[in-house]
């Protein structure tokens, strides 16, 4: 072979080296959001939406323009968006999202029923419930002026059975207890476990006596606590305390510190990545990863928090995140670890844990604003649905799922 021909292959060979290159590293640009404009004729750098819903099929609408349907990456310049997305017969859900280029921003809602549907949990004519502080059980008081069946009940969400009516056990009957005792003023004090509580019953002469209750079985007699109820308590707070404590002590040090003095715990999400707390003081909190995470929420945070507010510290991302006052209602966390439940008067609203994009959830007939989450990401209700036959109200799943 020549020279010449030597060297045809030779350059041809160079040729499909460079052209392979070319192509790789165009691969690799397109995959991490680079994209031609023809407009200003060179390569610019772009975001990706990765869109999804539960559930799925939902029109995407962003700055108001048609774009698909769940599920979908959309390719977009750097910048604030308006994400929209409905489906008939669903809440809408809108987000503001901020894109920056060569990242993927996740929008992954849930649309709850507009309708949903209600299914009766107790048939009993409830006149009062308390939720069991982070568990899924209900104490249940009945007084409907019927010797066999008014009492004190526990109600166990989580416990699963084949009747129309979920079985609630019997904790013990009003028979057994004073005469005069009154449900609506009683004051419950849970153990740390949760298998015990002090039930404060109010007498019509206005005095308290104490009982301690097992929540496991039902109660033959009460067991008055009267003189050492006091005790009890702060053994349980004690060791309430203890078991708080551990989960603050894996959130980072500089946190930490602030943490101990500065938070009052409200409650930590199922997964325990964040945490909801109402601060006891102005302090500000400093930044742990800095710069900051270049894929975390865009949400705008607040570091310089507030005696009696409220705030939810995302320990992953060392993002802070206001969220209410010392007026706002109960906050609940829902089962996704993302979304905090809480009652607006007229409705119940679910919003993101950074206190944006609100949803209503429900916005039937609720009886004393009573309404409270399942670790199945249930929410149960009292609610009267026939107050012309039924004295009293009963617990009621509101079907959001």
């Amino acid at each position: 072979m020549g020279k010449m021909g030597k060297f045809l292959i030779f350059t041809l060979r160079v040729f499909l080296a460079l052209l392979f290159l070319a192509v790789v590293l165009g691969l690799i640009a397109i995959a991490r959001g680079y994209r031609l404009d023809f407009t200003k004729k060179s390569l610019s750098s772009t975001g990706i939406l990765a869109i999804s819903s539960s559930p799925k099929a939902a029109k995407i609408y962003i700055n108001g323009d048609l774009r698909g349907v769940t599920d979908l990456n959309v390719a977009l310049s750097p910048g604030t968006y308006s994400v929209e997305i409905k489906k008939d017969g669903f809440t809408s859900y809108n987000e503001k999202i901020t894109l920056k280029g060569e990242l993927v921003e996740t929008v992954d809602p849930i649309l709850f029923p507009v309708t949903p549907s209600l299914s009766p949990i107790t048939n009993l004519g409830v006149t009062r419930a308390i939720p069991v502080d982070q568990s899924d059980n209900l104490i249940l008081f009945v007084d409907n002026e019927d010797a066999e069946k008014d009492g004190i009940y526990l109600f166990e969400a989580g416990r699963k059975t084949l009747t129309f009516f979920p079985p609630v056990k019997t904790l013990i009957l009003k028979s057994k207890l004073p005469l005069d005792v009154d449900f609506q003023k009683t004051t419950v004090y849970f153990s740390y476990d949760y298998k015990q509580a002090i039930f404060d019953f109010e007498l019509a002469d206005g005095s308290l006596i104490s009982y301690l209750l097992s929540l496991d079985a039902e109660n033959q007699e009460p067991f008055d606590v009267t003189a050492s109820k006091d005790t009890l308590i702060d053994a349980w707070q004690s060791e309430r305390t203890k078991e708080t404590q551990k989960l603050v002590e894996v959130l980072p040090k500089e946190i930490r510190k602030i943490a101990t003095s500065s938070f009052e715990v409200v409650s930590f999400t199922p997964d325990q990545t964040k945490l909801l707390y109402k601060a006891k003081k102005d302090v500000k909190l400093p930044l742990v990863i800095n710069p900051p995470l270049i894929a975390a929420n865009q949400a705008p945070e607040e570091r310089v928090i507030k005696k009696n507010n409220l705030y939810v510290y995302d320990k992953r991302e060392d993002k802070n995140y206001h969220v209410g006052d010392e007026e706002s209602p109960s906050f609940l966390w829902y089962i996704d670890s993302k979304r905090l439940v809480f009652n607006e008067g007229r409705h119940i609203t679910i919003m993101l844990y950074d206190g944006q994009s609100k949803q209503v959830l429900y916005s039937g007939p609720i009886e004393k604003g009573f309404f409270t989450t399942t670790s199945d990401g249930k929410i149960l209700i009292l609610a009267n649905l026939n107050p012309q036959f039924n004295k009293f109200p009963d617990v009621y799943q509101v079907g959001i799922r």
